[in-house]
């Protein structure tokens, strides 16, 4: 069945079954390698993307569900916050292995727009779906302080 779903700023379609999850249609059908498969049941955050501004779970989520709605993935990440998080990941070198990361910078920059300034409390809400096999979360947390800084000024 043809679906018409937004990704990225641009209409596409994808030819799969309404309830394929989202995360195939953006890995198989667009060519979108960024969003990554980590356990299927929305408890690790690697799959996370915004669905209307809002960091979900595409792994969860039926790519005919998300028809009418605005899917960005780490590919389409192009705000102010997005920018300040991608350099600061960059200079606190926080990837280790790296398969988490889109989900772990996903979920910050949404936390970023939501919550300019976060307290530790704050980022540990909202990274607490992201899980790091190489446990750099004090490197996240530190990039995430940092990306707030640089957006102040």
């Amino acid at each position: 069945m043809a679906l018409r779903i937004t990704v990225n700023g641009e209409e596409r379609t994808v030819d799969a079954d309404p309830d394929m999850p989202l995360l195939w249609a953006l890995r198989d059908h667009l060519q979108l390698t960024g969003t990554k498969f980590g356990c299927g049941i929305a408890a690790c955050g690697a799959c996370t993307v915004h669905m209307d501004g809002f960091p979900v779970r595409a792994c969860s989520i039926a790519v005919g569900d998300a028809e009418g709605a605005e899917i960005t993935t780490i590919e389409g990440l192009d705000s102010p916050a997005a920018k300040a998080v991608q350099s600061a990941w960059q200079d606190l070198d926080v990837v280790q292995c790296g398969y988490c990361q889109s989900g772990q910078i996903m979920s910050a920059v949404s936390l970023l727009e939501e919550t300019p300034q976060p307290s530790d409390e704050d980022i540990d809400v909202a990274m607490s779906g992201n899980v790091c096999r190489c446990a750099t979360y004090v490197r996240i947390r530190a990039a995430i302080h940092e990306a707030a800084k640089r957006m102040e000024g």
